[in-house]
């Protein structure tokens, strides 16, 4: 090799050098920031067991949790709607010792409210939005005794286009 290239591969490996010291020390801001550092915007890819029991973190998809091995875990209708999880947050969940299961919402998405009116096809509820709807759990509707024609406020993720789910935020 040439003298030149080697100073550019010992420059390379400097600049390397200093963005993995510059990302480590964001990382560490950013928990010092956020806590303990649970609310970060991916789940865990793994899952983890300890003396607290089973922690598996997923993206909630409007009715249940998807955890990181693609499986599915049902979250109670009631905690979805008064939390007013939306598609893409991010939860952990923690399956006890003794087979509770307990979810926390650790990485809200961004969100939008849009107000629309409520319908229903088929046994389930919607809210319509300008034309679209945004299928909403049983669980609000009955928590907000809310009935077809209701006027709502509801909560969407700014940044999915193709989100099929709302949460409500209040009746109008």
């Amino acid at each position: 090799m040439s003298e030149l290239p080697e100073k550019q591969i010992k420059r390379l490996r400097g600049l390397i050098q200093e963005a993995e010291t510059n990302l480590a020390a964001a990382k560490e801001l950013l928990i010092s920031v956020l806590g303990d550092g649970e609310a970060i915007t991916a789940p865990r890819d793994t899952v983890v067991s300890g003396p607290e029991g089973k922690i598996i973190e997923g993206v909630f998809d409007g009715q249940i949790m998807i955890g990181p091995d693609g499986k599915n875990y049902p979250v109670p209708a009631n905690y979805a709607s008064k939390s007013k999880l939306i598609e893409g947050d991010i939860l952990k969940l923690t399956i006890t010792p003794e087979g509770k299961f307990l979810y926390k919402q650790i990485g809200p998405v961004d969100r939008r409210t849009v107000i629309g009116t409520l319908v229903r096809h088929d046994d389930k509820y919607y809210i319509e939005v300008n034309g679209r709807e945004y299928e909403v759990l049983y669980a609000s509707v009955t928590y907000f005794h809310l009935h077809e024609g209701s006027q709502v406020s509801a909560i969407v993720p700014a940044n999915n286009d193709n989100a099929a789910w709302a949460a409500v935020e209040a009746a109008l």
